[in-house]
């Protein structure tokens, strides 16, 4: 168990050290979220509604921390490769499952620490209360979501594997899927009939709409004290469901093209 321990440490310090060499990208992409979910928020503001704006603060605030949750699990591969160690670290005499719970664990704290960054942004830009909001069913709402939206980064991650050149951008490609269908931004009612459906498998349609209830969003303009967390219970088991499928489905994906590597030499720094 130390041992599990020690190596499952080792991957998620490494992950930070990799972050910190690049913390100058950090800053600039961080800067970035900050001033674009600004920009989306004082949309509502500009309308003059406050259930508007609480919406767009809400689908900000959770897509800034899946979406990373997301990325950063999918690009770890390309990561690797950029240094120079994905053959190294496939070839190490260490389970795939520790490494990559060691990469998903950064992955989760990094997402955490600039959501929490990009929330205070917003509200030197937004003068809205959000003191009745649930914030413990928060923490826990997020902590299920991130679980499932963990599965489908091991899913994308494999991307880069398949295609050095492109995957990274394939992995963008489901990203924005995963945006368009959920209703970040909007009730996916309004999405092409034809497109509703694609709403049902992704976890952040269900954590949106837990979160919603949680804030307070009500039916008129003014804000209500937020759901206490069983008004969530669908929407958790969902979501709980969707991770206990999405992590091993996520894992045997990842295995099998891994093996697939191996065998065509796709691990090298070229591909």
């Amino acid at each position: 168990m130390e041992q599990v321990l020690r190596q499952t440490w080792g991957f998620l310090f490494r992950d930070y050290h990799l972050t910190r060499r690049y913390f100058s990208w950090v800053v600039v992409f961080t800067f970035y979220a900050v001033v674009n979910s600004a920009t989306v928020v004082l949309i509502g503001v500009a309308a003059g509604d406050r259930r508007l704006t609480l919406t767009l603060m809400v689908g900000v605030m959770l897509w800034g921390l899946l979406s990373v949750v997301f990325q950063e699990i999918a690009n770890s591969i390309t990561y690797e490769r950029w240094e120079g160690t994905l053959e190294y670290t496939f070839m190490a005499p260490v389970s795939r499952l520790i490494h990559l719970a060691g990469v998903s664990l950064f992955s989760t704290a990094y997402a955490v620490v600039r959501a929490v960054i990009i929330v205070l942004g917003m509200l030197l830009f937004v003068d809205i209360d959000l003191s009745r909001a649930n914030w413990p069913g928060l923490v826990v709402v997020l902590a299920v979501s991130s679980v499932a939206f963990i599965g489908l980064g091991l899913m994308a991650a494999v991307l880069p594997v398949f295609s050095p050149e492109r995957g990274a951008e394939a992995t963008n490609i489901f990203q924005g899927v995963l945006l368009l269908v959920s209703g970040v931004y909007y009730d996916v009612s309004v999405l092409p009939r034809w497109l509703q459906p694609l709403s049902v498998v992704s976890p952040a349609t269900y954590a949106l709409s837990a979160c919603r209830k949680l804030v307070g969003i009500g039916a008129g303009s003014e804000m209500v004290a937020g759901a206490p967390l069983s008004a969530c219970a669908y929407e958790l088991t969902v979501l709980t469901l969707m991770g206990l499928v999405f992590v091993p489905l996520g894992l045997y994906v990842f295995a099998l093209v891994e093996r697939w590597a191996k065998q065509t030499g796709k691990l090298k720094r070229t591909g």
